[in-house]
């Protein structure tokens, strides 16, 4: 009898032992399942925010790359307006320099043209003093007195060239006077013409013609 009770108790205990282990397994198991679940809501909240990332990298690169495509387009056309007003600015100085140097072309002939005028009434003042030298005061005649006047006009004409040339090296304008010391290069000989009748020459501006104080003795206009 005893015996039974024994094994009676011990069936108890083995039943109770299995079924606080059963309890035991099945609160472990549903730990784990909440677990699981929380793992998957973690997993499923990852991916989540993964793909938001993604989504937005793409979009800012996508963004980015636009932005740099529109900012190499602007460069590529400052760079054709700039390379263009860089070909019209090389023209105009081209054409600045061609006219330069045509202005300088026609300022030389200028000078050369005033020179041989200059050289040519200085020959023929020359000659003309030669072949009529100016007779004495007293027996002054009239053919004498219109040779000094041709004369004299032809030294006005020479005083006139020479304050030409001399503006025109000087870069003078025409209310500019010269010294009759600036002059004297222009003549031959270096010697300032003088009045056959005794006048007295004024020089006067580059743009005024030249006077003689002899009444009658001036430049024909």
């Amino acid at each position: 009898m005893k015996l039974k009770n024994w094994v009676l108790w011990l069936c108890v205990v083995a039943l109770l032992a299995t079924e606080v282990f059963l309890f035991l397994a099945k609160s472990q198991k549903d730990a784990a399942i909440v677990q699981l679940h929380e793992s998957q809501q973690k997993v499923a909240q990852l991916q989540s925010d993964l793909d938001q990332l993604k989504n937005s990298s793409v979009a800012t690169l996508s963004t980015e790359n636009a932005r740099l495509r529109a900012e190499n387009q602007g460069l590529s056309q400052k760079f054709s307006q700039l390379q263009a007003e860089n070909n019209r600015s090389r023209e105009q100085s081209q054409k600045l320099a061609q006219q330069l140097e045509a202005a300088h072309s026609a300022a030389q002939q200028q000078q050369q043209q005033l020179q041989q005028q200059l050289q040519q009434m200085q020959t023929d003042n020359q000659q003309a003093q030669q072949a009529n030298p100016p007779p004495e005061p007293s027996v002054e005649s009239p053919a004498a007195a219109v040779t000094q006047l041709n004369t004299c006009i032809n030294n006005l004409r020479q005083i006139d060239a020479a304050k030409q040339q001399w503006a025109l090296e000087n870069d003078k304008t025409a209310d500019a006077i010269p010294p009759a010391q600036d002059l004297l290069p222009y003549f031959t000989g270096g010697i300032f013409p003088v009045c056959p009748s005794g006048g007295g020459y004024t020089i006067n501006a580059v743009g005024v013609p030249p006077t003689c104080s002899i009444p009658g003795h001036v430049l024909p206009q």
